[in-house]
């Protein structure tokens, strides 16, 4: 088994804000639709107030790169390009699991990263540069890795692929889900011993492992795997943050 660390939504870069916290409830932002096509804007994702409370300079009415897309238990994630030749190099498929991570705030302050949402894969569709518009099954939405054409006249990478399965977004902003360091720089995380004896892709340079625990992240980059195979610290790790990604407390 593999587990993803997979960085979505706002942060310094893209957004230029961190996603929300309000009411202690993590909403993560999508992040501008860029150069990719898109049929949703903030306010059709019921995001319009969130945008606000991150201070962002996009409106309600932008549209957004809804990706992951969450509907009822299900979970449909999107990657392309460099990204997804990584998840293939890395043999990404049915069984893993991706816990998707980003830069958050609480009223601005505090910026820290923190895990909003996990999916377990039980599909892989390959979808290509050419997609027919169904490869992500009935969702609320069309899927914009599904979407082949858009007003910037590009298209899909070759290996355009579609993960999907079951999944849940967080209730609440539970701290067992925070992976920054309390009182660090965003990317300084307090990690479990079982990741550095794993390892993590591009983190194999002994000077991002302190001795106290600190994992020193990559500045970019989106998707990190960890190949745990039958490792039973990693399943009792991944078991209780999928439990609080479940909780309302």
């Amino acid at each position: 088994m593999k587990i993803v660390f997979s960085r979505k939504g706002f942060d310094s870069s893209s957004g230029r804000a961190p996603s929300p916290i309000i009411d202690g409830v993590p909403i993560s932002l999508p992040i501008p639709h860029g150069k990719y096509p898109s049929v949703s804007t903030y306010r059709d994702l019921d995001l319009g107030d969130a945008l606000s409370q991150a201070q962002s300079k996009y409106t309600a009415d932008d549209f957004c790169h809804e990706d992951p897309m969450f509907w009822d238990d299900r979970r449909a994630f999107g990657q392309t390009g460099a990204a997804q030749s990584q998840l293939e190099t890395q043999k990404v498929g049915i069984g893993d699991v991706f816990l998707f991570f980003g830069l958050f705030a609480e009223s601005g302050r505090d910026r820290h990263h923190r895990i909003f949402a996990y999916l377990l894969v039980e599909e892989v569709q390959k979808v290509g540069s050419h997609p027919r518009g169904d490869e992500a099954g009935r969702t609320p939405r069309r899927h914009p890795h599904t979407i082949e054409k858009w007003d910037a006249g590009g298209k899909w990478d070759a290996n355009n692929t579609l993960y999907l399965g079951r999944g849940a977004k967080a209730r609440k902003a539970h701290s067992s889900l925070r992976l920054t360091k309390p009182g660090g720089p965003a990317s300084d995380w307090l990690v479990p011993p079982w990741l550095r004896r794993t390892e993590l892709t591009y983190h194999k340079q002994p000077r991002r492992w302190l001795e106290d625990g600190t994992l020193r992240v990559v500045g970019r980059g989106q998707e990190f795997v960890a190949e745990v195979r039958d490792n039973p610290e990693a399943k009792m790790w991944l078991d209780e943050m999928i439990a609080a990604i479940g909780t309302d407390e």
